[in-house]
């Protein structure tokens, strides 16, 4: 089973929070105790991350159909039947996918820094660190990255923290997800016809030069989504703007819960 963190909050509901490549639920430290006022939150850490199994201890091929199977897998075993999920960056991918496959599983959903598909920069760029991967330390490979999606000094602290919690991942379980980037865009393809019923909020930076533009271009005419753009912040929105992404993101489900209240 995952590795994953149960926090009980004041609420009846359920906030399930789902981190980027290489990082883990600690990412969401500045979302705990506001979201904990009203909600009760699982952390799950995706595989091959934190406590979570390797990518090799399973038998089939890491594939957004295993992560979607392992998550709900957890939420099962807790007993939860529908919640909230929260994605950044690479958990925005895997919402997209819950949304294209089991949409009856989720409440609302709000997606920071989300990725809908990659443009000619991003394609060339991951294709040309796949190709070096064998010659330089991972983590180099990394550190490389993480300055290309994130380059201003105020995107500084999100950064550092990303390059220091992919640290305690393997090199193994990094270049075993590496290639999952390929299938971004399938991941959003058939988002808005299979879960039109689901509310979503995405949540982006102005300056998340890598995949902004093509966010909101994706999401024209979508009248399930709501986008809101965050002037002078980065990718990693959550911990760059922590107070207005949370602000955002409980009037949003808040929101929901009354609506969803009233019509039972």
């Amino acid at each position: 089973m995952l590795d994953y963190r149960l926090y009980k909050g004041r609420g009846s509901e359920y906030i399930v929070l789902l981190h980027g490549i290489g990082g883990n639920s600690n990412i969401f430290y500045k979302q705990l105790k506001p979201f904990l006022k009203k909600y009760n939150i699982v952390a799950i850490n995706m595989p091959g991350h934190a406590g979570s199994p390797d990518i090799d201890s399973y038998e089939e091929r890491i594939s957004f159909d295993l992560i979607v199977k392992e998550i709900l897998h957890t939420l099962d075993h807790l007993s939860i039947r529908k919640a909230h999920f929260v994605g950044i960056s690479l958990g925005s991918i895997i919402v997209h996918h819950l949304l294209q496959t089991k949409p009856e599983r989720v409440r609302s959903a709000v997606l920071g820094g989300a990725i809908t598909r990659l443009n000619l920069f991003a394609k060339s760029l991951i294709k040309f660190a796949w190709l070096i991967r064998e010659f330089i330390p991972f983590m180099w490979l990394y550190r490389i990255l993480a300055w290309i999606l994130m380059p201003r000094g105020n995107h500084k602290g999100s950064r550092r923290f990303f390059i220091q919690e992919a640290y305690k991942m393997k090199r193994k379980n990094f270049l075993a997800w590496y290639p999952l980037a390929g299938d971004v865009k399938t991941t959003y393809s058939k988002v808005r016809e299979n879960s039109e019923d689901v509310p979503k909020l995405y949540i982006s930076g102005a300056e998340d030069h890598m995949f902004v533009r093509e966010l909101a271009e994706d999401l024209q005419g979508d009248e399930s989504s709501e986008l809101v753009i965050l002037e002078h912040c980065g990718h990693v929105c959550n911990i760059e703007k922590a107070d207005e992404f949370n602000q955002l993101s409980l009037e949003f489900m808040d929101k929901h819960e009354i609506k969803q209240a009233n019509i039972s």
